[in-house]
């Protein structure tokens, strides 16, 4: 059978994509263009309004595919699986397996029972009580970089969340499973490894823990031999342990990068939001992060107009800005989640109000941004090469890659592959988003 996997949302839903990919392959089916595919399997999100809507407005487009044959179906997953269910049957036909995160490690042997019953129908929304590990696929090609899922879920219940509804409570998976996956990863190619989870930090910490913090993962992990990065994400506040705040000045291969969701800079919408920490002991794990990691690139998660944000508190997230003076930031309006707290609070900010305060809030940061990146020209810079970039001349190829900090670094280089490798780049320009660099001594 033909597939093609369509993903939406964060990057463990592309972990997730990935998996199936490897697995399915390795059952014998063949990964398709749009075009040419019979099963689509569709991974979404509803973490916001407008992900959710790109689903719907997907499922219409996939329709004109099976209306041609009544062999092409579509399986949906993720948390707007999760949340609309089996509805999805009522409204799209076609839709013949619907599965949720905890329902994943199952859908290859689900999609095989589908093709083989084409009556058959088939739901895994369940929540299970322990962390499903999922069957390594033999062989299989693996990138330079890598995703490893540690857990599933979250306990935090921040009031304008729906994570913990749709992903379930948290549940930690072992470390030496998770080590062996990362092992597995490094063996195969893997030269960067990304450790996801809804909220890294309390890894462990749930009843399906087995005892090892997530600073003591880190430190597995890196002794791993061959692996040239680490990273990790994404990270709350609350939860950051000095041992992993040490971790950054300590282990060599953990990369000076850390995606720290602050939300807002008011301590009053803070606690509105249930997020259990303030202002300033957000800025005192900025501080002692850069006392133990003076070159750390940090970035972060802010929403603009939550109910009851007053312009103060807005005033309150642009000095928060100023001071850390974050290299990027993933800024969003406050939009009702069916089901959250959030939903049933009074003094909601008007959407012309919050399309103000956000576009000046993006406004400060492309600043920043800019004069953040134009401080590394002159720097030397160790990039892992993604591949081709869009930037190209008549007289030069270009290649595109990542620095330690997780800076988009292009260069020209005359080697004729380069995907996968490490490279050592002088940065002699800085663009809107990105750096320029100019390739120095032989890759690695």
């Amino acid at each position: 059978m033909r597939f093609h996997i369509l993903t939406f949302g964060c990057q463990m839903n592309v972990a997730d994509a990935d998996w199936l990919t490897q697995s399915l392959v390795s059952r014998g089916w063949t990964e398709a263009g749009e075009s040419d595919a019979q099963v689509f399997v569709v991974t979404t999100c509803s973490v916001r309004e407008k992900p959710e809507q790109k689903v719907y407005s997907l499922l219409g487009r996939l329709k004109s595919y099976a209306d041609r044959s009544p062999d092409v179906f579509v399986a949906v997953g993720g948390c707007v699986a999760q949340q609309i269910g089996e509805e999805f049957w009522n409204r799209f036909p076609f839709v013949r397996l619907v599965f949720g995160t905890d329902g994943t490690a199952m859908v290859p042997q689900a999609l095989d029972r589908l093709v083989a019953d084409p009556a058959l129908r088939i739901s895994l929304l369940d929540f299970l009580d322990h962390y499903p590990e999922r069957e390594q696929p033999e062989g299989g090609t693996v990138q330079a970089q890598a995703f490893v899922n540690i857990m599933q879920g979250c306990d935090n219940f921040c009031t304008y969340c729906i994570v913990p509804f749709t992903r379930g409570r948290q549940k930690s998976r072992s470390s030496d499973a998770v080590v062996a996956e990362c092992e597995i990863l490094v063996r195969r190619g893997a030269r960067e490894l990304t450790l996801l989870g809804q909220n890294v930090n309390s890894y462990g910490q749930d009843k399906h823990g087995d005892g090892t913090s997530f600073a003591a993962l880190l430190e597995r992990i890196s002794a791993i031999p061959g692996l040239m990065r680490l990273k990790f994400t994404t990270s709350h506040p609350k939860d950051i342990a000095p041992e992993v705040v040490t971790a950054f000045g300590k282990l060599l291969n953990l990369c000076p990068q850390l995606h720290l969701p602050v939300q807002s800079g008011s301590d009053a919408v803070l606690k509105a939001m249930g997020r259990k920490y303030t202002k300033a002991r957000y800025l005192d794990t900025i501080r002692e992060l850069r006392r133990v990691c003076p070159q750390i690139t940090l970035t972060t998660d802010i929403i603009v107009g939550f109910p009851g944000e007053t312009l103060q508190d807005f005033e309150d997230t642009l000095e928060l800005m100023r001071q850390v003076r974050y290299e990027s930031s993933f800024s969003f309006k406050y939009s009702d989640r069916p089901g959250v707290r959030a939903e049933k609070m009074d003094f909601k900010v008007s959407e012309e109000e919050k399309s103000r305060r956000l576009a000046v809030l993006q406004e400060m940061q492309d600043r920043i941004t800019v004069e953040e990146l134009a401080a590394q020209v002159g720097s030397m810079a160790e990039v892992l090469v993604e591949g081709p970039s869009k930037m190209q001349d008549s007289e030069h190829v270009f290649w595109r890659g990542r620095d330690g900090g997780g800076r988009i670094v292009n260069f020209s280089s005359p080697i004729p592959c380069l995907t996968g490798r490490m490279v050592r780049v002088r940065i002699v320009d800085a663009k809107k988003h990105s750096l320029v660099g100019e390739i120095r001594g032989e890759p690695w």
